[in-house]
């Protein structure tokens, strides 16, 4: 029962044959390689983001909000210049007619 110790035996590097050797450092290195991407990655910090359901939920608050707010901000300043464009054109005669009915219509319900 003691034998199992025997067949186990604790290998220093330099013991260990040179193929065995370049393995191991082949695989430290990889090692290595994977621990900083993961680190590049921020990897722990997108566990932490998902693991605590509260910082998710405002997070995702917050984004949502500010996808909204953007939306409506955009929205407006493209009406706004669109408007301003359309406006120009009320002295053009075929359009112009067309665009003074709407702006009477706008004003008249405004």
């Amino acid at each position: 029962m003691g034998e199992s110790n025997s067949q186990t035996k604790a290998y220093e590097i330099d013991e260990h044959p040179f193929e065995l050797r370049h393995e191991v450092k082949r695989l430290n290195n990889r090692l290595d390689k994977i621990a900083a991407s993961l680190e590049k990655s921020e990897f722990k910090d997108i566990l932490d983001n998902y693991s605590d359901p509260k910082k998710r939920i405002i997070t995702n608050l917050m984004a949502g909000i500010s996808r909204g707010l953007g939306l409506s901000l955009g929205t407006f300043i493209v009406l706004g210049v669109l408007g301003y464009i359309l406006s120009l054109f009320l002295d053009v005669p075929v359009i112009g007619e067309y665009l003074g009915e709407i702006k009477k219509y706008i004003d008249a319900n405004s």
